[in-house]
């Protein structure tokens, strides 16, 4: 076998359990600290229609921009930072520039700006910032944060303009960018106001359900989260997991490929299971309504003691949880997985790759 192959790259996945009804849980402020998301899914066995509360909500998911060519000393202009960037809601992100060979730029909803830069575009911007976590030997990239709601970054201010020079003459970096906002009102109309002069177009995000049959599905207990006597392994289960959304068979015998993939002892035949996946900019705050319209599918007695939401993160954004800086390696991945109980228990589960701080 090749050395390469031996050598797998590092990954980390923790576990955690809780109770959605405790007052210590940190479910929402978990969700609300993983800003960039481009896929959700979640899997309610027994289940072939889409309730109609979570229907409401899936349909109701916050739009987003498209826009070409944007400038980012543009987040600077008054215009910006006070119908935006000011208030929590607003998230920016570079599209199709890849944190492992381009400059990758971010809003964070607490209007900090991240610029994860190769070392030529660093050394030519002039601002300060530290080393990525993540270099070779040598010193290849670094990450520049500037926080937008600075009381000393304001128009006129010596520090402003010292920004705005080397975003705007020094390096006037433009790139593609999606963007949304989930402040209340006529924010379509505004952030419309301010895009035209660029050319932009409005995406919703894209929904698929599908009903799935007679599905072999892992056996679950609530008190049983390392999988040590009553469940499968959080690898395994995550392992199934992907493999159902991804539509691979789960039942092959050892006769049929050299390769199979069986589902994880125990488990049992479900007639039907609901899959639904829904892909494009997704914010935290949309998925918290999810999380707890899913937790309510229980409100009512149900033939399925669980229901599964899984959250990926985009593998190109320049953070994953928080602040905390991502990278890439072979995956990008950063993602996230609750699988809530009818009786209010829930299994947490994050996974990062190599280029990744441990998340919290």
């Amino acid at each position: 076998m090749s050395q390469h192959l031996e050598k797998c790259a590092r990954s980390l996945i923790t576990c955690e359990k809780s109770n959605f009804m405790n007052e210590k849980s940190r479910h929402e402020m978990h969700v609300s600290r993983h800003s960039f998301n481009y896929k959700i899914s979640f899997l309610i066995p027994e289940c072939g229609v889409l309730p109609a509360e979570m229907e409401k909500v899936i349909r109701n998911i916050s739009s987003y921009y498209l826009v070409r060519d944007f400038p980012v000393h543009k987040f600077l202009e008054e215009k910006w930072l006070e119908t935006f960037v000011k208030r929590d809601g607003f998230y920016a992100l570079s599209y199709k520039h890849r944190i492992d060979e381009d400059n990758v730029v971010a809003v964070l909803p607490r209007g900090q700006l991240i610029l994860s830069l190769d070392k030529d575009t660093y050394e030519q911007l002039g601002l300060e910032g530290k080393p990525s976590l993540y270099n070779h030997r040598k010193v290849m990239r670094h990450v520049v944060t500037v926080n937008l709601t600075d009381e000393t970054l304001v128009p006129g201010t010596k520090h402003y303009q010292k920004v705005l020079l080397c975003l705007k003459e020094r390096v006037p970096y433009k790139c593609d960018f999606l963007l949304s906002s989930y402040n209340p009102g006529d924010k379509d109309v505004t952030i419309c106001s301010l895009l035209s002069q660029y050319t932009y177009e409005k995406c919703s995000p894209t929904v698929c359900i599908r009903t799935l049959k007679n599905l072999l599905c892992p056996s679950l207990h609530p008190e049983d989260l390392q999988g040590k006597s009553l469940s499968c392994t959080t690898d395994q289960f995550l392992e199934w997991l992907g493999a159902v959304n991804l539509n691979i068979c789960c039942d092959n015998s050892a006769a049929d490929f050299l390769s199979t993939y069986v589902c994880p002892e125990p488990h049992l035949t479900v007639s039907k299971a609901l899959l639904c996946t829904v892909t494009g900019l997704i914010l935290p705050e949309d998925i918290n309504r999810l999380l707890k319209e899913l937790r309510h599918y229980f409100d009512e007695p149900k033939f399925t003691a669980w229901v599964s939401l899984t959250v990926h993160g985009f593998v190109d954004s320049p953070v994953s949880w928080g602040v905390a800086e991502h990278g890439f390696l072979k995956g990008g991945e950063n993602f996230y997985n609750f699988v809530c109980f009818n009786n209010q228990d829930y299994w947490l589960h994050n996974a990062v790759g190599s280029k990744d701080a441990c998340p919290p």
